[in-house]
Order: structure tokens, then sequence, then C-alpha cells
């Protein structure tokens, strides 16, 4: 019987901490405690985790390069996605080329079929959605694809990513518990099935659960940007919620300047919880409370999940539902 393998996943497993902190560790980066640091190379020695013994042990008929497609370069939630994909793949010894949907020229189906024509051996799509157009490129290929921090509603792609409807059911009823009768949900595209199904059922059954009617009145969509929140907060305003769920941190910082603004006292008077916790949340002021998912580990198990596929090993789950956590800062009580 070969024998098995150790991977990065393994030893998060085995170690209680994340991806992040074993790169970390073996990539010798001082920010990590040295409690830990200890821990996570005991572990490493005791599973006799090689990162080089894996990748010397990939087929070395592959050609060793990974498509990653990403909706916008320069958005932050991508970012940390595209880093614990770049981690992992780096440890297998892959090449990746990054192809930004945003600022590609041609439509989708021209984009990815230019990345297909490169002859790559597995696909990671970061887009919280793919049409029906993309879809059929992709079975037509037979390429191994996962969907790194996206759902297939069908459950017919592999994916990785957190429960969404359970993570925004569990923010929206901590805001009922504080007394709130009137949340809005600000979602930054409801076509999307991610915003405009699987959050938006975690807020309705929020609402169910605490026997509160679910008003559409309550339920806006704009884009994820800066101005587009601040414009949409008179309109929240105007229909008297005490507080907001907003799926995007862009989205959601704009609404709280307008909020702030306005002489609104936050969260004492209106509290605003987001969604994907990058920086932003720390940087704005107050700091924004957020659904903390992942990032990194997502896109390192992504990765991970990717590269059995393309050498034909057991995946025992085709959908990875990853823990999420709440970060409680300013903007909530």
């Amino acid at each position: 019987m070969d024998k098995k393998v150790i991977t990065i996943y393994d030893v998060a497993e085995e170690a209680n901490v994340s991806m992040a902190t074993i790169s970390r560790v073996v990539n010798g980066n001082a920010n990590v405690k040295e409690e830990t640091r200890k821990k996570v190379m005991e572990v490493i020695d005791r599973l006799n985790y090689r990162p080089n013994a894996v990748a010397r042990g990939l087929a070395s008929k592959k050609s060793t390069t990974i498509g990653v497609i990403i909706p916008n370069i320069t958005d932050l939630y991508y970012a940390s996605l595209a880093k614990g994909v770049d981690d992992v793949a780096s440890m297998y010894k892959y090449n990746i080329i990054l192809t930004s949907l945003e600022e590609s020229v041609g439509d989708e189906e021209q984009i990815i079929n230019n990345l297909l024509s490169k002859q790559v051996d597995g696909l990671i799509y970061m887009g919280k959605q793919i049409s029906k157009k993309l879809k059929r490129v992709f079975m037509h290929s037979k390429t191994p694809l996962v969907l790194a921090g996206s759902v297939d509603k069908n459950n017919e792609t592999a994916s990785v990513h957190i429960d969404f409807v359970e993570a925004v059911n569990n923010v929206v009823t901590q805001l009922i518990h504080n007394s709130h009768k009137k949340i809005a949900f600000v979602g930054g595209n409801l076509e999307n099935p991610i915003d405009g199904k699987y959050r938006l059922d975690g807020y309705k059954k929020a609402l169910k659960n605490a026997n509160i009617n679910f008003s559409s009145d309550l339920v806006f969509e704009a884009e994820n940007s800066v101005r587009a929140g601040e414009a949409i907060f008179d309109v929240i305003k105007n229909t008297n919620a005490t507080a907001v769920y907003v799926t995007d941190d862009l989205l959601a910082a704009g609404i709280l300047n307008s909020a702030v603004r306005s002489g609104i006292s936050i969260p004492e008077d209106f509290e605003i919880i987001t969604s994907n916790d990058t920086i932003l949340c720390e940087v704005t002021n107050p700091k924004m409370s957020s659904i903390e998912e992942p990032l990194y580990d997502i896109g390192a198990v992504a990765m991970r999940l990717l590269t059995k596929m393309m050498n034909q090993e057991q995946i025992d789950e085709n959908v990875v539902k990853l823990p999420y956590s709440i970060v409680k800062r300013e903007s909530t009580r």
C-alpha cells in the first residue's frame, strides 16, 4: 500500500490552526507566536510533512499550469482568496495564469476559451456566479474546475465556501436580539446566487424564527462601491430601519459614512454588520463588525482539491464548507 502523502491541510487539522499559519511557519514568517510555532513544528516533524517531497510526487507529464479566473484583481476579497491558491500552488510547483474578467478584453466566453487554449491542467473560478454560457464552456472543456468562495446551487461543480445561509441567519439573529425589528438587507447583486439567494435566505430565516414579517421594502440592491453605499443610506433611513446587514465591505463603508455624516450615533441608534471582513473593516471609523470568511483557507483548500482532481486522487467531499466566525467591532452593540 502506498504511503499517504501528508498535505498542508492535514498539518493544519492536526495542529488545530489555519493553513495560513502553517504557511507562515514553513516560510519562516516572524509574525507567529512562539508557542504556536513550536506546536506547528512538532506536528510537521511528527507527520513528516515535506512540501517539496509532495511536489516531486506529482505526475511529471503535467504542464503544471493552473488557470485562476478572478472577477476583479483589485478587490481585497479576491486578493485574499488568490493568496491561498498561490501558496498551495507554489508548494506543489504549479504555475498560475491569472485572468481578470473585468480587465480582460472580450466577453467571458472568449476570455475563458483563450485561457483554455493555453492548455491549463485545471481551473479555479472565483466569481460569485457562473452564467449558463460559461458553464457550457467549462463542461465542454472537461478541464478540472473548482469554485473558490462561490456556490454551484446544483452541487455539480466542486466548490469551497462557507455556509452563507447560516452565517447571515446568525448575524441577523444577533441584530434582532439587540431589539431591532426593522433590519435592512443591502446586496451588491441580487442576481447572483450568493447575495440574492443564500444570503437573502439567511436573512429571511432569521426574521421567520423571530416571528418578524419579511418586507421587500427593506431589501435593496446597489453596486459594490463606497459611493453607492453613501447614496443608498437616505433610502434606508426613510424606511425607519434601525440596523442593516450588507453583503459587501465597500458598500457597507459607504452606508457608514453617510450615517455618521447625518449625525446618527453608531451603534447606539443604528447598527451595521458587513460580510467579508477585509482590511477595510479595520480602517473605517467606527470599525465595522463583519462575518469573517477564512478567505486564505478557502483558496488553499480549493487549490488542494483541484490537485486531487487533476491527479485522480480520492475525494471525500466535492463541496467543502469551511467554518466562519463573526468579528464584533464598533458598528454593532
